[in-house]
């Protein structure tokens, strides 16, 4: 009877520390913890969203080869999935350098 209750007493104690929540967790139970679209960008300041829009334009201009054989591999299921198992410079070459009779 007293290994019951000890049992019990230890199986209450292991629940209320497994259930415990603590208070950095209530961030989740507020109504909006998310910014709406129109403030999204507010943090930043004009000159910085500026200069953050020319380094995109910039980084898609000089993307590098392998990237830009990835994205054309990615828009064909077939290489896609050959990619999967072979990786993307294999299905790039085995899908397309063939048909351009490049080696």
């Amino acid at each position: 009877m007293k290994s019951l209750l000890l049992l019990t007493v230890l199986a209450a104690l292991v629940v209320a520390t497994l259930c415990y929540e603590s208070h950095e967790s209530m961030e989740s139970y507020e109504i909006y913890p998310f910014t709406n679209r129109r403030n999204a960008n507010t943090f930043l300041y004009p000159q910085q969203r500026w200069r953050a829009k020319a380094q995109e334009r910039i980084r898609e201009r000089s993307k590098p080869v392998h990237e830009i054989n990835r994205e054309v591999c990615d828009d064909y299921k077939l290489c896609e999935r050959y990619a999967m198992v072979y990786g993307y410079n294999a299905a790039y070459d085995r899908y397309f350098r063939q048909r351009r009779g490049a080696k």
